[in-house]
């Protein structure tokens, strides 16, 4: 997988994890209006395949789009380059960054702190 994704390929990809293969004809009834233009969202879902992000199947002279990775394997990518890139790679950093702007208070810091400590997940 290369590159981020746009919004609005974070958007299509929301269909495929939530709904599953797909064509594209079949996803616009996933958008709210205005829909993009099946054109439009066609050369969306192509430059996610590009990307690594989907992958396709031939079904008669067309084809059906699904995700090549799932919403986790994103969602950790995607932090992990946040991560990596506004905070040189430490978490330790990002965590007092949001303790600083009291994004998180310090007592759900403890909280989380316990949970790691017991061995839960948050």
């Amino acid at each position: 997988m290369k590159q981020d994704l746009t919004a609005k390929e974070e958007e299509a990809m929301n269909i495929f994890w939530e709904h599953g293969p797909q064509f594209v004809k079949e996803m616009l009834n996933y958008y709210e209006e205005p829909k993009p233009h099946f054109n439009t969202l066609s050369t969306v879902v192509r430059t996610l395949e590009e990307k690594g992000y989907v992958a396709h199947k031939a079904v008669g002279g067309s084809h059906q789009y699904y995700a090549a990775i799932s919403a986790e394997q994103y969602h950790k990518k995607t932090l992990t380059s946040v991560i990596g890139r506004y905070f040189r790679g430490s978490y330790v950093n990002a965590i007092s960054a949001l303790v600083k702007e009291e994004d998180i208070s310090i007592d759900e810091l403890k909280s989380l702190i316990e949970q790691v400590e017991k061995g839960k997940q948050p």
